[in-house]
């Protein structure tokens, strides 16, 4: 998996990056077919940065979270969160369609009286 942290109209030191890093791996313990996590940071209005997440899945599907607040490690705790919350839902999405459609019924959820009219018969 391949993680890409930019910067526009600023710079980043490299423990703020390292930090950032940290926090966005941490998306793969919740989705593991992730391809790649790009995080922009615009510092262009210093007071109130604004933090773009986007994750690709191999599934071809992508998903984005944005926030903008007055502090940027809050902003991209806010951001980390919603994907997590995009990621858990798609996961569930995912899981549900493959678990099929319950056609296999066992003999216990069979209602007493069914049973018994195949056994008269």
């Amino acid at each position: 998996m391949q993680v890409t942290i930019s910067a526009r109209h600023g710079h980043l030191s490299d423990a703020s990056r390292q930090k950032i890093e940290a926090k966005v791996s941490r998306l793969t313990r919740i989705f593991d077919r992730l391809t790649s996590i790009i995080i922009t940071i615009d510092l262009e209005h210093e007071e109130q940065p604004a933090v773009d997440l986007q994750v690709a899945s191999e599934h071809k599907h992508d998903f984005v979270a944005t926030d903008r607040s007055t502090n940027l490690m809050g902003s991209i705790d806010t951001v980390v969160h919603r994907m997590e919350s995009q990621l858990r839902k798609y996961k569930d999405k995912i899981q549900h369609r493959h678990r099929g459609t319950g056609e296999h019924i066992s003999a216990a959820a069979v209602p007493a009286e069914e049973a018994d009219r195949e056994n008269t018969e």
